[in-house]
């Protein structure tokens, strides 16, 4: 092994920039993210290959592959690249002086009403903690998470979830079905299957199908044998709600979002015979001991 690391087939730099390619499936984006222009990025993979003796990465004009050996050096590059950053933070965290912080990143099918759940005790309690938030997609949240650039994720859970991602809460998160009241007040609400057939005939804005929150939806629709063609679809069930208070048509949508929604009289609540849940959990990574803080934080979660 030593001898083997004397001829420094790669640094940490250089395994950095590899796993931005393999992210991105693309040089553009790895080379901005990373800050250097496409032909410097070029330059480092080839050298990473020829150190190597492997080819990593097929690029054409149109696309870039990863190779076997490079998806196998991927995986491994999240893993090292994680428990690296994972340790600089804990370093930091434990005898650095700067404030300390806690990377926090949302599901962008999480309502603004999830938030004080998230947020509310930690800020009272710990007021000294800088908390830094984003909003992206499920699948770009456990990427991160998997590759230490962000301490903890809230989402909806794809099936099954990666071995080196742990759940540290869980709740159901009820639906509700949402009209424009003057459009609700047409529902013929008591005969079941005039109900039916009066929701299929009206315009519905739906949560985005490549979210896992929009797909689990569908699937649930289809049990309950409605189709609903979309009007629309959105990412954002805050602006879902004030769509469908402007008029624009029906959702299914969580409750708990309703919650800070102020121009309440514009909207109806229909019943509905079942209930649509979803599964939200707060997550970390598996194989890491949490720096203090950050346990604080996963503790004063209030859902």
């Amino acid at each position: 092994m030593q001898q083997y690391l004397t001829r420094k087939p790669f640094d940490l730099y250089a395994l950095h920039l590899f796993h931005l390619v393999a992210r991105h499936r693309s040089f553009t984006r790895a080379a901005r993210e990373a800050g250097l222009s496409q032909s410097a990025l070029t330059r480092q993979m080839q050298s990473l290959e020829e150190r190597l003796g492997l080819t990593l990465i097929n690029r054409t004009t149109r696309s870039v592959e990863i190779t076997e050996a490079g998806l196998f050096l991927a995986a491994e590059a999240t893993r090292l690249i994680g428990g690296v950053s994972s340790a600089l933070d804990g370093l930091q965290a434990e005898f650095g002086s700067a404030r300390p912080e806690i990377r926090v990143s949302v599901s962008r099918t999480l309502a603004m009403a999830h938030m004080p759940g998230l947020f509310h005790a930690n800020h009272q309690r710990h007021p000294e903690v800088i908390c830094r938030v984003s909003y992206n997609a499920s699948s770009a949240i456990l990427t991160a998470l998997e590759a230490g650039e962000i301490d903890i994720g809230v989402l909806c859970p794809p099936s099954p979830l990666p071995d080196s991602i742990k759940v540290t809460h869980r709740f159901k998160d009820a639906f509700e079905l949402i009209a424009p009241a003057s459009v609700a007040a047409k529902a013929p609400i008591k005969r079941a299957a005039s109900f039916k057939l009066w929701l299929a005939a009206q315009s519905w804005l739906h949560i985005a199908p490549e979210t896992n929150t929009g797909r689990n939806l569908r699937r649930w629709l289809k049990r309950q044998q409605l189709n609903l063609p979309p009007a629309m679809e959105l990412d954002s069930f805050d602006l879902i709600i004030n769509l469908v208070a402007s008029g624009f048509g029906l959702a299914f949508v969580p409750r708990r979002a309703l919650a800070l929604y102020r121009r309440k009289e514009s909207i109806v609540t229909l019943p509905f015979p079942e209930r649509f849940e979803r599964d939200l959990v707060a997550v970390t990574r598996t194989h890491r001991k949490l720096p203090r803080h950050v346990g604080q934080f996963v503790e004063n979660i209030l859902f």
